[in-house]
């Protein structure tokens, strides 16, 4: 089966080889290319963003998503993911491996202007999916802020992909990832070990809620700094997750029109995917 093809590094080689790309990580430009109009333009219905924030909120809100802790699983530099998250979850724990992109997050958290990106539009959009006013975003930053209880190194390729006093015993309520895994693992399977390792850390009966690029083979982690993806179908998405441990409760799929695909990668569509930890 195609889960068992060897990546051309070797597996133990291939995290190790994808942990070194990753030091040439810069956390401004990623954001700037994705993050940013067209990827990021909330005035059209098929820009990717306002599609993820939809997916997210519908999921948040359908009402079975639900206790007190959520765990951002590699938030990179980013906080769209648990916007609509803080409304239900009373603790929410973001993760990555890198300082610099923990740094980036930090920088917001602290509130004195040391970020690279201003979320305010996006603030403002999911204000808007949740029918207030877009001016009520001042109140929810202030929600997100205050609900943030750390933000913490982790790494999704160890069977404890956090430290030992990171979460309760009885684990996190709810996952969220966006564009992690296939983005750090050298090949299929390491991409499923790595959903399992996530799984370790959600008490059964608890949600993840997963979104990741169709298609992608690389992208652009700054200038010059090209870094490799496990190119995923969906069949390869169900798949996995039926492996790990997972019952598949929806799977939503975007197409990137023509205008979206602006060369920081070559990824030709996204996935959500709404699940349950058996």
């Amino acid at each position: 089966p195609e889960s068992h093809v060897r990546s051309p590094l070797g597996a133990e080689n291939g995290v190790a080889a994808m942990a070194a790309c990753y030091q040439r990580f810069d956390p401004a430009a990623y954001l700037q290319y994705n993050y940013t109009p067209p990827r990021a333009d909330f005035e059209r219905k098929d820009s990717i963003v306002p599609w993820k924030l939809a997916c997210l909120h519908r999921a948040f809100t359908e009402g079975d998503v639900s206790g007190e802790l959520l765990v951002d699983i590699g938030s990179g530099p980013t906080l769209y993911q648990v916007l609509s998250g803080c409304e239900v979850f009373n603790k929410v724990l973001l993760t990555d491996f890198l300082e610099v992109n923990r740094q980036e997050l930090r920088g917001w958290l602290q509130d004195e202007g040391g970020c690279s990106l201003d979320w305010t539009p996006f603030l403002q959009h999911v204000c808007k999916l949740e029918g207030r006013r877009p001016s009520a975003w001042t109140e929810k930053a202030a929600k997100l802020r205050q609900v943030i209880m750390d933000i913490v190194h982790i790494d999704v390729h160890c069977p404890q992909p956090l430290a030992l006093d990171a979460l309760p015993s009885a684990g996190a309520d709810c996952l969220v990832s966006c564009f992690c895994l296939e983005s750090v693992s050298p090949d299929l399977a390491a991409f499923t070990r790595a959903l399992g390792n996530i799984g370790r850390l959600l008490r059964p009966g608890g949600h993840l809620l997963l979104i990741g690029a169709l298609g992608e083979s690389y992208y652009f982690g700054g200038p010059g700094v090209k870094i490799p993806v496990v190119p995923l179908n969906e069949a390869q998405v169900c798949a996995s997750l039926k492996e790990s441990g997972y019952t598949l409760i929806r799977l939503e799929v975007y197409t990137l029109p023509q205008d979206m695909r602006v060369g920081v990668d070559d990824v030709s569509g996204v996935f959500f995917v709404k699940a349950m930890k058996e």
